[in-house]
């Protein structure tokens, strides 16, 4: 069976707005989601209200499909994948 990392990259315009919906679908695919890296501009002065949260995905495509589509129906959320293959293995 060939072996995929599927990576699920979220830009999350609006974290004071969306973050309770996009939270609330982070936990109905909790087991799907292999490792979780959030990434916002923050300071002693600014903590912005955007960011970018990188998900490892268990489950194969269409389970990343489905979340993306779920995330992206959120106005102020963008969703892009990356795959990355491992041939013969």
């Amino acid at each position: 069976m060939k072996q995929t990392h599927v990576i699920l990259g979220v830009h999350v315009r609006d974290r004071i707005q969306d973050a309770g919906r996009v939270q609330q679908l982070f936990g109905e695919y909790g087991c799907n989601i292999r490792t979780r890296v959030g990434l916002h501009q923050v300071d002693d002065d600014f903590c912005s209200p955007g960011g970018v949260i990188l998900l490892e995905i268990h489950g194969g495509e269409a389970v990343a499909d489905e979340l993306a589509a779920k995330l992206n129906a959120i106005e102020a959320v963008e969703v892009q994948k990356l795959v990355f293959a491992h041939p013969g293995e």
